[in-house]
């Protein structure tokens, strides 16, 4: 017989992307990589969780909180306007696609990359990206998607 509540927690595992809105250019403090230099426009940042992503994103989505990761510094700077979520997999393959995509461009080598030997896990994008396709049933509105519902 299956465990409820370990099928729940692989449930809310896997990977994500933040689709995120620079207004304007700015000069971020982002914690050991220093002050750097984020031109405007839209960005993907792509990580996982193990465990709790709910919990992960909910976090990336509230305004005040510690600093603790890469993008904690940017979001405080940055708009999330979207997430998408994929199944548990691996984090450096979607990285791969989303650096794949027309007009993804690193401006802050290793970003969010400190634990593997990607350039970066944050790209930019001049225009609106559109990301690859989940797999997982939506388990997360789109940002924008609610917005306008309101």
């Amino acid at each position: 017989m299956r465990d409820a509540k370990h099928d729940t927690k692989k449930m809310d595992s896997g990977l994500y992307c933040l689709v995120l809105r620079l207004a304007r250019p700015a000069r971020i403090a982002v914690g050991r990589l220093g002050r750097k230099r984020f031109p405007a426009g839209y960005y993907v940042y792509v990580g996982s969780a193990r465990k709790g992503l709910s919990k992960r994103i909910a976090r990336h989505l509230r305004a005040k909180k510690s600093l603790r990761w890469h993008i904690d510094y940017l979001r405080r700077r940055a708009e999330i306007i979207g997430v998408k979520t994929y199944p548990t997999g691996d984090e450096c393959a979607l990285n791969r696609r989303v650096a794949s995509l027309r007009g993804a461009e690193v401006v802050v080598p290793r970003f969010g990359s400190s634990d593997c030997r990607c350039m970066a896990h944050l790209h930019h994008f001049a225009q609106m990206p559109a990301l690859p396709p989940s797999a997982r049933p939506k388990i997360l509105t789109c940002l924008t998607e609610r917005r306008d519902e309101q």
